[in-house]
């Protein structure tokens, strides 16, 4: 893994870009794919099939794909706190909630994580980012706003957004906390692997098996949507942004996410945005320029 640095580089601002787009509209494609199949299969099947794919590129472009001796464990708990408990407890979640404000909630994650940063790693974040943490506080609460009496209606799904929202901060932090030298491609297909097989073993477990040659289109593409753009390519470029950049400002970028998210709605489903929406949207996208645009430089 290459060294760390404070600001973005083109290359990865394009990958921002590109997971904000891709991973805003995902919601609404989950959503789609959970009216057939359940959440525990529809997840853990898109993980083990987006990891396993991971690691054959890895392969083909002759990287290694075994990670250092003494780091199975690691990677395990990577997987377990990145995917597994993230991916359960989301999807739960948004089963129980409307796809579009309600699954902000998720996105509380930069404020646990800045949090646990400064606890477990000794981060000290500047006041930049500090604006940008309160800015996107605000934004998120905004735009959650416009449907806080559904969210209050269906307190469980808020409940498992929010904890959701937190195992995907310790899962970042932990990323830091438990460096992993190796490639990106190969680092993010174990831990969509590992990651995958207990959310596999508990679907077997708890929820009806799907009929696989009865799902209709919609699902179907769900799920191809998943493996290929949600899981494969998202997967890799978020690491390989996280990997590269100080917990504070990975995280404050995330927010992209829900910013592209509604954005994508005014424009695909012509909804119209309240006075709270553009609010929480302008302090959203001051949020993510508080670390994607580069500081004075001191002389």
């Amino acid at each position: 893994m290459k060294g760390e640095h404070s600001t973005f580089s083109y290359r990865l601002l394009w990958l921002l870009l590109a997971v904000g787009l891709f991973w805003g509209m995902n919601w609404q494609v989950m959503k789609v794919g959970l009216q057939e199949i359940a959440p525990l299969w529809f997840r853990g099947t898109t993980a083990l099939v987006g990891g396993l794919g991971l690691l054959t590129l890895a392969r083909l472009v002759r990287q290694p794909i075994l990670p250092p001796r003494g780091k199975w464990r690691v990677l395990l708990w990577l997987g377990l706190t990145n995917i597994a408990g993230w991916s359960a407890l989301s999807i739960y979640g948004l089963s129980m909630l409307p796809s579009g404000r309600a699954a902000l909630l998720a996105y509380t994650m930069p404020t646990w994580s800045v949090l646990i940063s400064m606890l477990w790693l000794g981060e000290r974040p500047t006041l930049r980012r500090l604006s940008g943490i309160a800015l996107g506080s605000v934004g998120v609460l905004a735009m959650i706003g416009a449907e806080l009496a559904e969210i209050a209606g269906h307190p469980w799904g808020a409940i498992l957004m929010v904890s959701a929202a937190l195992v995907w901060a310790l899962g970042l932090v932990s990323v830091k906390r438990f460096p992993v030298a190796m490639p990106t491609l190969a680092f993010s297909g174990w831990t969509l692997v590992l990651g995958a097989l207990p959310l596999v073993a508990l679907a077997l477990l708890f929820e009806p098996r799907p009929d696989w040659q009865e799902l209709s289109f919609w699902p179907w593409f769900a799920l191809i949507y998943n493996i290929f753009v949600s899981l494969m390519f998202c997967n890799w470029a978020w690491y390989s942004i996280v990997l590269r950049l100080p917990v504070a400002v990975s995280s404050l970028s995330s927010l992209i996410v829900p910013l592209f998210g509604v954005s994508g709605g005014m424009l695909l489903l012509g909804e119209r945005p309240g006075l709270a929406d553009w609010l929480g949207m302008v302090c959203i996208l001051g949020a993510v320029a508080t670390v994607v645009l580069p500081g004075k430089k001191r002389g």
